[in-house]
């Protein structure tokens, strides 16, 4: 007769190898439906990995940022009306540096939207704000006297600190490194509401409030006492002395945004072609540039940094406008409430400028960068922005933009070949017998300027067709080749 103890074992083992069986099974079934899901995804995802849309309405306004740059820059000296304001108003050249900064926040939010390791974040933040100030200050800082002159040096007592990519340096790192620092602090998942978007990011616009009321702080209260220049020429040196003793100036002789540059750089340091030098009460070729007046005020003759140090500080509020529309951009699905947001921002803040202005409150002036200058330029920049989403995105229009999206896939290779003519100074280094018959002039005078029996307009032709249509087909091809400059 059989041991029951042995049989109960028997069945116990018996069982425990049959659950141990089916386990295997299930695993093996798992292992299976696993890889028939990646396989259909494999099967489903295109070979080459498309470019989305939303990326590309990012850099097609870079794109045309750029182009913008290239345009007012080359043909503002032929045509004022497009050219920096003299000092209140805002042309088209006064776009550019505010478009920048709007599209440099954009920028941030969708890099940094996930965070592996802050550490890292933080390391490549200051990395990436090392090289924009040192290629600023090599390309702007007085080094280079490209295209016109083929020589290069600068005198270290004048070289200037300050300039285009120092000043996106600047807006960079702070929005970038409260963006990372916030991580945590920041929901994955937007409570209802029309401000919710505003209250999850409270960090980021306490950032644009804090410099907001540095910079108004400052500009009224700060007392500008008296200052003198030294204008040095080829046979003697001339002093001037611009009388001040005030407070809350934003005129062009005694502004806070100027004494605080003069204080912190020194006078030799700054920019010695400001805009203010096309007023009326400069030069009777006023908009465009000409000889001083005989009656002209000495401070017409003044340097003056037009990327200062306080001016920096208020454009931190355009990078904080543009991370917000990048925020709206990841949190917010579809079309029409992106639009809402962005559209309904952009007005607001045009409102605002607007009625700031023509009070007389604060006029919109980018030499100081005014708050209602940030509030008109940021609000264009919403407007466009948007219009380029729903142009590319909404409607499917890219073909059209693609050049602009090539030139904003490069831009800052474009910027240095184009904006700060590194390219044609280049090519100008190639000349016959003399340093005026270069390729660069040849074409200018022959093919534009000769052809149309107009400086005016030949330069600007020149600027569309032999600069940005140039750059535009090479930034394809660049982008065919898989070749991208980026800092």
């Amino acid at each position: 007769m059989a041991d029951p103890g042995k049989m109960e074992e028997g069945l116990a083992r018996s069982k425990v190898a049959h659950d141990i069986e089916n386990m295997r099974k299930k695993e093996d079934n798992l292992v299976e439906e696993q890889q028939r899901l990646q396989l259909q995804e494999q099967q489903q995802q295109p070979l080459v990995k498309q470019k989305t849309k939303r990326i590309a309405t990012l850099d097609a306004f870079r794109g045309l940022t750029i182009v913008l740059m290239i345009l007012v820059d080359d043909a503002g000296g032929a045509y004022a009306r497009i050219d920096h304001s003299p000092w209140n108003g805002c042309t088209l050249a006064d776009f550019v540096m505010p478009f920048f900064l709007f599209i440099v926040g954009v920028a941030i939010a969708l890099a940094l939207k996930k965070i592996p390791k802050v550490k890292d974040a933080i390391r490549k933040i200051c990395l990436r704000t090392l090289k924009l100030l040192f290629w600023g200050v090599l390309l702007q800082g007085g080094y280079s006297h490209a295209p016109n002159d083929l020589v290069y040096g600068v005198d270290m007592k004048k070289i200037r600190w300050c300039g285009i990519l120092q000043r996106i340096a600047l807006v960079y790192f702070i929005v970038a490194l409260i963006e990372t620092l916030t991580t945590k602090l920041r929901p994955t998942v937007l409570k209802p509401g029309y401000s919710s978007i505003f209250t999850a990011y409270r960090w980021q616009w306490l950032g644009g409030f804090a410099a907001f009321v540095i910079y108004m702080v400052t500009t009224y209260s700060l007392y500008v006492p008296d200052w003198s220049f030294v204008v040095e020429t080829d046979d003697k040196t001339t002093r001037y002395t611009v009388k001040c003793g005030m407070r809350g100036h934003l005129g062009p002789a005694c502004n806070a945004v100027g004494y605080v540059d003069r204080e912190v750089w020194g006078i030799n340091h700054l920019y010695r072609y400001p805009v203010w030098q096309r007023l009326k009460a400069c030069t009777h070729s006023s908009p465009s540039a000409g000889p001083f007046r005989e009656d002209a005020p000495s401070w017409c003759r003044a340097p003056f940094e037009p990327e200062g140090l306080l001016s920096s500080i208020l454009a931190i509020l355009s990078g904080t406008i543009g991370i917000h529309y990048g925020h709206v951009l990841i949190h917010f699905k579809g079309h029409s409430e992106r639009l809402k947001q962005w559209v309904s921002m952009a007005v607001g803040l045009l409102i605002v400028a607007i009625i700031l202005h023509f009070t007389d409150a604060i006029p919109i002036n980018k030499q100081l960068y005014s708050f209602s200058y940030v509030c008109f330029t940021a609000g264009a920049a919403g407007i466009v922005f948007s219009a380029f989403y729903i142009l590319i995105d909404v409607w499917g229009l890219r073909t059209p933009f693609l050049f602009l999206e090539w030139i904003g896939m490069n831009a800052m290779l474009i910027y240095v070949l184009g904006a700060q003519a590194i390219l044609p100074a280049f090519v100008n280094g190639w000349y016959y017998e003399s340093t005026n018959n270069t390729l660069v002039f040849w074409i200018q005078k022959h093919v534009f300027n000769n052809v149309w029996h107009s400086k005016r307009l030949g330069t600007l032709l020149y600027v569309i067709f032999a600069e940005i249509v140039f750059y535009g087909v090479l930034s394809g091809i660049l982008h065919k080749l898989g070749i991208y400059w980026k800092l």
